[in-house]
């Protein structure tokens, strides 16, 4: 799925940017038997509905005219999120110090999530401080790093 990801990126990447917004992630993914094409976008201030439909429209006139994809799916246009995941090595470097939350695949300690201070990334391995200690989590360890807002 990355090459259908990588050049949906390519066909979004001006409409993005006309929008004023930042891409931040695309994702090619079944659920429930149907295909979806999701793309995360940003913007300093937060993404508007005004903002997602400025990028919508004209990416999916693209997109039918590039055809890219065989058959159906349905296209999204989102914000990223507050709780959004973090998953490039920029990702990581915009958001050193803030409070992240990290699902692992097998529970380490009888726990599978953790929440601390994203410390460092380093090849796939994030170091997070939690409670005042660090700790590192290897790359195949991970199911998920993402922000985590407190409301």
């Amino acid at each position: 799925m990355a090459k259908v990801t990588e050049m949906a990126a390519q066909l979004a990447q001006p409409f993005v940017e006309a929008a004023g917004c930042s891409l931040w992630d695309v994702e090619y993914v079944k659920e429930a038997g149907e295909w979806y094409l999701r793309f995360y976008i940003d913007k300093e201030g937060g993404v508007s509905i005004n903002d997602c439909e400025a990028v919508s429209r004209p990416l999916s006139d693209a997109l039918d005219e590039a055809d890219p994809i065989e058959g159906s799916y349905t296209l999204e246009v989102s914000s990223a999120g507050a709780d959004r995941a973090l998953k490039k090595p920029e990702h990581f470097a915009q958001f050193q110090g803030a409070e992240v939350e990290v699902k692992l695949y097998r529970a380490r300690d009888g726990r599978k999530d953790y929440v601390g201070l994203l410390e460092s990334y380093e090849d796939g391995d994030v170091t997070l401080n939690v409670g005042g200690a660090p700790m590192k989590f290897e790359k195949k360890e991970l199911a998920l790093v993402r922000l985590y807002p407190r409301f």
